[in-house]
């Protein structure tokens, strides 16, 4: 491949490092990034407030959330919800009552064309018309330039008919579900599961739980959890284990082993990893923004 000089313009070669260089200073192509450690959600995080869970709750779908938050959430939902049922209403009575005046108009403007009719029968029999008033040189009688024909050539800005008029935009009817933040999914605070993480016994006493690295252990195996270790809740009991221990351990005969329950395949919920802001899981960590491209 041909080396270019680093003032060259005139090459047949459009290396990778200058598409590189020339995409980052101009703006243009589609941009992509890895998530670092520090963008990303812990796995014992709500995934509302991003710190770590109080009293944890837990989706069917395996989303993690404080129960303060996610109940202060679904109250502001359903009043936001409610909010938008009441304007939706009052947009429904009043495109009803707008129906309602255009029919009474149109009745109004019938029994007028058959009183017109009926008032005057010899026109009505032969089929003729009134002759329009003139005067002696055959001019209109009417100083209005609207009545004579010329409303489309010589249109005055200021008639309300020829006015164009904005009309409000119309609601569609919302959604009167409460949906998960996460999945999009119907939530209903029956669904939300109370779990137990089984806190680290290391012996340190003066550090506080939130500021260890290691903070909680499989509730049957003591393996350290984190976001590399892929978990999963226990519905019988709540309790958090990893998932080595349920393929291992507790498929074997579907008992639950911190209370003897038996188990479901519904009943294990896989326990979705840390979150950020640039994607949708901790599994996939590289973020994209398309851009205008450029050609070569």
């Amino acid at each position: 491949m041909t080396r270019h000089a680093k003032n060259c313009t005139a090459g047949t070669v459009y290396t990778y490092h200058e598409r590189k260089k020339d995409t980052s200073s101009s703006g243009y192509g589609t941009k992509s990034v890895r998530v670092g450690k520090d963008s990303v959600k812990d796995f014992d995080c709500c995934s509302l407030t991003l710190q770590p869970c109080r009293n944890p709750v837990v989706t069917p779908d395996g989303h993690l959330y404080d129960k303060e938050a996610i109940l202060e959430y679904i109250i502001h939902k359903k009043k936001e919800i409610g909010q938008k049922l009441k304007q939706y209403e009052k947009q429904k009575s009043k495109l009803k009552a707008e129906q309602e005046e255009l029919g009474q108009a149109e009745v109004e403007s019938r029994k007028k064309a058959f009183i017109q009719t009926e008032g005057n029968p010899v026109c009505a029999v032969n089929g003729s018309k009134q002759p329009k008033p003139s005067t002696s040189s055959g001019a209109s009688t009417s100083i209005c330039n609207m009545k004579t024909g010329n409303e489309k050539a010589l249109p005055s800005f200021w008639v309300p008919s020829l006015t164009p008029s904005a009309t409000a935009t119309m609601m569609t009817k919302p959604d009167d579900k409460v949906r998960c933040p996460m999945s999009g999914k119907p939530l209903k605070l029956k669904d939300l599961l109370d779990i137990t993480f089984t806190a680290i016994n290391d012996r340190d006493k003066k550090t506080s739980l939130i500021t260890k690295q290691a903070r909680y252990v499989c509730a049957v195996t003591n393996d350290v959890l984190g976001n590399s270790v892929p978990c999963v809740v226990l519905k019988t009991s709540g309790n958090v284990v990893t998932m080595e221990c349920v393929e291992n351990i507790i498929k074997k005969d579907m008992v639950d082993p911190t209370n003897g329950k038996k188990l479901k395949e519904s009943d294990i919920i896989p326990l979705q990893r840390g979150a950020s802001g640039f994607s949708g899981s901790g599994v996939k960590l590289n973020a994209t923004e398309n851009r205008p491209s450029m050609q070569a």
